[in-house]
């Protein structure tokens, strides 16, 4: 019988308000996109929960199609909630999505009514759960008109299944127009979901302006550029490596020389920061102050209990900075 730690609320986990909402969320929060599938290790995969809700992690992002196959994440994690979590569900914030491909034939993509609302019932029955924290839109969908796409999201709160919604990787017109209308709608947008990390900064040209001026949180995904900003590429492809696997989003052909040597060098930058590369590319996500949390996606608890880490200096210099933009850009 699980036992949650009696101080998990008394360590370097902070929290963060999530836009203009009571919300708060940890810094460092839980990404489940891989190793919680029907392939992952299961044993491994509990041991992970375990030790984030020990740590204060209190935020768990899913998505309908996360796992392989797809919807395995959602239904392993019901699985582990439902035997060892189920007495602090108000303790935690669960968070799904859909927008992306999910079942065959015309009604399994996009962001219609339908899709989003037929994907989240069937995501609350993987679950187990009565009702997710927050509910995204996981993409722009031009096909469908977006004021189809923001009525649903806000009739979706009003039944009782999401008590807030976001959206995810929407282009930053598209995304102003959302939040326009969720705030007529007297739902409003709580957060934005997009990736963000040293070796993508598109954020940081207007997107972030635009979540201020509005008010909305940011949760950055990709953290670690799939793992590329870590060790685990400094020498070649480890056997069982995100790269390696068939079924991973990372492929061997991103893993250049030209991207080892900068990660060589990046690395002997947090060596001196006594951080690993990891940390130190979690750390500087976090430095900047639109990041309401970065997601982490991990294999082991070991891993996860080193990125945890980060924490412990989340500061840059501006040599430091200039430093890793050089040897980023040249």
């Amino acid at each position: 019988m699980y036992t949650p730690n009696p101080d998990r609320y008394n360590n370097k986990t902070k929290y963060n308000y999530c836009g203009k909402s009571g919300l708060m969320l940890p810094r460092l929060s839980l990404g489940l996109w891989h190793n919680f599938g029907s392939f992952d290790n299961f044993d491994e995969a509990e041991k992970m929960l375990f030790l984030a809700f020990d740590e204060g992690i209190t935020h768990f992002d899913l998505a309908n199609n996360y796992g392989h196959p797809a919807g395995s994440a959602e239904s392993n994690f019901g699985k582990l909630f439902n035997k060892h979590f189920s007495s602090h569900r108000d303790e935690m914030t669960i968070t799904t999505k859909a927008g992306f491909f999910m079942w065959d034939g015309p009604y399994g993509d996009g962001s219609s009514r339908k899709y989003l609302i037929s994907s989240l019932d069937q995501s609350l029955k993987r679950l187990g759960l009565d009702y997710v924290d927050i509910f995204y839109s996981h993409r722009y969908d031009q096909n469908t008109p977006i004021e189809e796409t923001v009525q649903a999201l806000t009739d979706i709160v009003h039944q009782g299944k999401a008590l807030y919604v976001g959206i995810s990787n929407y282009p930053v017109e598209a995304a102003q127009k959302a939040f326009w209308l969720l705030n007529e709608n007297r739902t409003p947008c709580i957060v934005y979901q997009g990736r963000y990390n040293m070796l993508y900064r598109d954020p940081e040209i207007s997107l972030f302006d635009t979540l201020r001026q509005s008010k909305v949180g940011f949760v950055a995904y990709s953290a670690l550029a799939q793992g590329i900003l870590s060790e685990k590429y400094l020498n070649g492809i480890p056997e069982n490596s995100r790269a390696a696997n068939q079924y991973g989003y990372l492929q061997k052909s991103e893993i250049t020389d030209e991207i080892v040597g900068k990660m060589q060098k990046l690395n002997a930058v947090a060596q001196r920061r006594e951080q690993t590369l990891a940390q130190m590319a979690l750390a500087w996500v976090l430095r900047d102050i639109h990041v309401t949390s970065a997601l982490v996606g991990v294999s082991t608890a070991a891993q996860l209990k080193s990125n945890l880490d980060a924490l412990n200096n989340t500061y840059f210099s501006d040599e430091e900075c200039r430093e890793i933009d050089k040897i980023i850009y040249g």
